[in-house]
């Protein structure tokens, strides 16, 4: 038996890279799953649905269940129709892993409001809206009495948890991801439903488009290789089986190494009975300033 027998998923971005390792890995552990991706180029333009296609080829090989959808996880409509597909399907969705994505890198005085839009769209609202749709039906499932574990898997950076020059779009997005997991643990913890973040390193089209990458993450033959794709995916499924023990937390993933991320918390003060003057705080949070 497998971790996520007979359980139902929508992985996005599943044609290739990271999301595909997961739609793969996902079937061999039981899981019937929808292969999700628009197919584009990794600025998100253009659109081909053979990527995904052959993964669900893959899996089909395998003798797993797959289906192909190729809607935009940025429209509201595709995420809805992406949720009911998995439904009409195979009956049910238990599972969504939102890990679509694109890069649009510039440095702030260079970039254009549409780079800024088209990474905020894609990573942002391509989290909210299949998460908001998924969240409808198992707040609908919950009232009409069927309550079982479900879960969400959110893809985050360490770009943007720990500030990386040059993508700052890319780095809000991300950031936003593992604060809006947060949320809405909070709020769908009623309707028995888990959200979780992950913060991949691996080898992508993504990560090799970043200058330098490519030679550090070059496989060594005989060696374990810390930035296969491959090595994520375990995590993954577990933070989306039904034995899952956490919610709310975010996870570094990387080769063999699991690491959870502290969120923001209080640091450092200083503190007066009467309204400060800008003198009295020049002199108070000197102390406090980082080199």
């Amino acid at each position: 038996m497998g971790s996520l027998d007979g359980r139902v998923a929508i992985i996005t971005g599943a044609g290739r890279g990271i999301g595909r390792e997961h739609a793969l890995f996902f079937a061999a552990e039981g899981a019937k799953v929808v292969v999700n991706d628009l197919g584009g180029t990794n600025d998100g333009t253009g659109a081909d649905i053979t990527p995904a296609q052959q993964v669900v080829e893959e899996i089909r090989a395998m003798g797993g269940e797959a289906v192909v959808n190729g809607d935009n996880v940025a429209d509201w409509q595709g995420a809805q129709r992406m949720v009911n597909q998995a439904i009409e399907t195979f009956g049910d969705l238990d599972i969504l892993v939102n890990n679509a994505g694109i890069l649009r890198d510039r440095v702030l005085v260079n970039m254009t409001e549409e780079e800024w839009d088209a990474v905020i769209a894609v990573h942002l609202k391509g989290h909210f809206a299949p998460s908001r749709w998924a969240a409808s039906y198992w707040r609908e499932q919950h009232k009409a009495g069927v309550s079982k574990p479900r879960n969400i898997v959110h893809t985050s950076s360490t770009s943007g948890l720990f500030s990386n020059p040059g993508q700052s779009n890319y780095g809000a997005a991300k950031t936003g991801i593992a604060t809006f997991s947060q949320i809405i643990a909070k709020e769908l913890v009623r309707y028995n439903v888990k959200s979780n973040t992950i913060a991949p390193g691996a080898r992508t089209r993504l990560t090799l488009a970043t200058p330098g990458l490519g030679d550090i993450m070059k496989p060594k033959e005989g060696a374990f290789d810390p930035w296969d794709p491959a090595n994520i995916s375990p995590l993954v499924a577990y933070l989306a089986s039904a034995d899952c023990a956490f919610t709310g937390e975010t996870f570094l993933v990387q080769g063999g190494s699991v690491t959870m991320v502290e969120s923001w918390k209080r640091g450092a003060h200083v503190e007066r009975d009467s309204k400060w003057t800008v003198g009295d705080l020049t002199t108070a949070l000197a102390p406090l300033a980082r080199p």
